[in-house]
């Protein structure tokens, strides 16, 4: 995702460098990015930290340093957290995180694994979600760890697939959404398991007539995190994307606030996080 992101700058031109000031403006005292708060957040410093990077720019790497080491190995944090520590640590590159505070993160995530072979937000659960395999899978990679049985995970992917061709975060939901169809795409893909193509099918129809993709198809209006992962998935699944490129364009510069990008037509606020979102789609559609 990062290296396409890294494309947006061709289309943002003079644009990225007010880009550039807002990220820099997240990053509190402490070294971690505010969540929409102002709260520092390793959540939103993910996000942060790598839109800098598209930039080719860095944030203060030492500062940051000392945030994440705070954490330790994230005792009190929740599993979406916790995989984003492991997260921050690679993407700000440098001195790793020590081996024990790596082996104690992957334990905790670990531990988090589901009956099906997949993962979810605590310990004991019987059936996985996409979203927490997913970023359980992306937490091995980051801490250059193979992760254990990964043919489990592809039994629990399986369950959740729906009827119309996507995927869904519980198997009782029967219909899919855009942004789970869009990691379980990925997920596959990571695996080197071949993707069913109604999956790249239900992704296609999910882009609103105005642009940009719905989150579920009677979702009121499209938004950027859906648009965002729905022309990754396309793209890495070699499915043209031509056709909608233009109206995906006119829909996240309608989204632009003149220093960074809010969620929706709904939402006025911004933070790193869907700007970060606004750079993946940039990046897709400056291809």
């Amino acid at each position: 995702m990062l290296q396409v992101a890294r494309l947006a700058p061709n289309l943002l031109l003079e644009a990225g460098d007010r880009v550039v000031d807002f990220l820099r403006q997240q990053f509190n005292d402490d070294g971690g990015a505010k969540d929409r708060a102002g709260a520092s957040d390793v959540y939103y410093t993910v996000f942060a930290v790598e839109g800098l990077i598209a930039f080719r720019e860095r944030a203060d790497v030492q500062t940051v340093r000392q945030y994440l080491l705070a954490l330790g190995s994230g005792d009190g944090l929740d599993f979406v957290h916790l995989t984003c520590l492991a997260r921050c640590w690679t993407a700000i590159g440098g001195e790793p995180l020590s081996s024990q505070t790596a082996e104690a993160i992957l334990a905790a995530i670990e531990a988090c694994r589901s009956a099906d072979g997949g993962y979810n937000a605590s310990p004991g659960d019987e059936t996985g979600t996409v979203y927490h395999s997913f970023l359980a899978f992306g937490a091995y990679q980051d801490l250059g760890v193979p992760m254990p049985s990964p043919e489990r995970l592809l039994s629990s992917l399986e369950a959740l697939g729906t009827e119309d061709g996507g995927y869904a975060n519980d198997r009782m939901i029967t219909i899919g959404t855009t942004p789970t169809t869009a990691a379980a795409i990925t997920l596959l893909r990571q695996l080197g398991k071949p993707v069913p193509p109604a999956a790249g099918d239900w992704l296609k129809r999910q882009c609103h007539a105005q642009g940009g993709f719905l989150a579920m198809p009677l979702a009121p209006m499209p938004d950027l995190l859906s648009t965002a992962t729905a022309l990754h998935a396309l793209t890495s699944m070699h499915v043209p994307i031509d056709d909608v490129k233009e109206r995906c364009l006119d829909y996240v510069d309608s989204l632009w606030t003149g220093k960074a990008f809010c969620g929706s037509w709904a939402d006025e606020a911004v933070d790193s996080e869907y700007t970060y979102y606004a750079l993946l789609a940039l990046g897709h559609l400056s291809l």
